[in-house]
């Protein structure tokens, strides 16, 4: 159950579904009895079931996003729906409703913009040996690339503060939405927490909808293209060091005959390994600009993120950033028509 921390905060559960008809009132039966305040939400996106008529059933709002996509439904939801704090879970019934209290108390008292429910056995199971595997190699991949930030990046259940969720772009399609909200934590240097949770199995007659091999594919694009974005130098790099191996491939053996000789033979050869040296210089120092602009965007983002007022802090409280989130909902200003005023 909730506590006085919840009183005064506008608390909204985010329930992305596609095809959940088998689960989806339970789950959102278990979040109004684990979070009685909260407004819940279901975004159906193009159920073939009765998906959206039983989350209306019980007692859920649902709205239609045609895009078909779990980052469409993000971004839709985000776009949307105006509160103080937000949890997003899966309507497949992994996630535990009665978890929910636990992730938005983390959020509140550590003050955090991100709080992931990892999932605990995930690289041991998850349901598919495929996915498993894919898991570790995932995450042990965007800890190199992008920072120990987090060690389960593609946990679903999750709670976001109105800052994180009024900065964050959403540009992705899919299921690569975890990944994208990840590295915008990462890049702005955001303030997150894990807590780690038990992750069930889906019922008798719910499917999963990710293919190991096609999703996966999809997020290693991701990756490459976040990286791109984010880290240009680096990105940039590889392929300039990539672009030089191979220059140097074609070109040892002409100077070989060159300094054995004293001919070069092979001209083409050599005119080809002149190229690649260049397109490996320009490569640099593409990534070198990049690098730049890159610097500059996640200032602006930064910027922007400051910008978005947030109901959870008050600057006015004698006890500092680490006062417990109940003595900061009791420290905010009382509005005229009884509710409690944001800094």
């Amino acid at each position: 159950m909730t506590d006085g921390m919840f009183a005064d905060l506008e608390i909204a559960v985010l329930l992305p579904c596609y095809n959940e008809a088998a689960t989806i009132a339970d789950v959102v039966a278990g979040f109004r009895a684990a979070i009685p305040g909260a407004r819940i939400y279901v975004y159906d996106n193009n159920s073939k079931d009765q998906t959206a008529l039983r989350a209306a059933l019980a007692g859920a709002t649902v709205v239609r996003e045609p895009r078909q996509g779990k980052g469409h439904v993000v971004r839709r939801m985000f776009s949307d729906i105006d509160a103080d704090v937000y949890l997003m879970a899966d309507g497949d019934g992994t996630y535990a409703p009665a978890d929910g209290p636990e992730l938005i108390r983390i959020l509140l008292s550590e003050r955090c913009d991100m709080v992931v429910g990892t999932r605990r056995g995930v690289t041991d199971d998850a349901g598919r040996r495929g996915h498993a595997f894919g898991n570790s190699i995932f995450n042990g991949l965007y800890k190199q690339i992008f920072g120990d930030d987090f060690t389960d990046i593609f946990s679903g259940y999750r709670a976001f503060s109105r800052r994180f969720a009024k900065s964050f772009p959403a540009v992705s399609g899919g299921f690569e939405i975890e990944t994208e909200m990840s590295v915008h934590a990462s890049q702005l240097k955001l303030p997150v927490a894990e807590l780690a949770l038990d992750y069930g199995r889906r019922p008798e007659g719910s499917h999963s909808k990710l293919s190991t091999f096609r999703d996966g594919a999809r997020i290693l694009w991701m990756f490459a293209m976040l990286m791109k974005e984010t880290r240009p130098f680096t990105f940039f790099s590889y392929l300039s060091v990539a672009t030089l191996a191979l220059s140097m491939v074609f070109m040892v053996p002409v100077l070989n005959e060159y300094f054995l000789t004293g001919l070069v033979t092979r001209m083409p050869t050599w005119m080809l390994a002149m190229a690649l040296m260049m397109m490996s210089l320009m490569i640099f120092t593409g990534g070198v600009i990049l690098d730049s602009v890159a610097r500059g965007r996640a200032e602006q983002k930064r910027f922007h993120y400051m910008s978005i007022p947030t109901a959870r802090v008050d600057r006015r409280s004698k006890n500092g950033p680490g006062f417990a989130a109940s003595d900061q909902a009791e420290a905010l200003p009382q509005a005229p028509g009884g509710h409690k005023l944001a800094s």
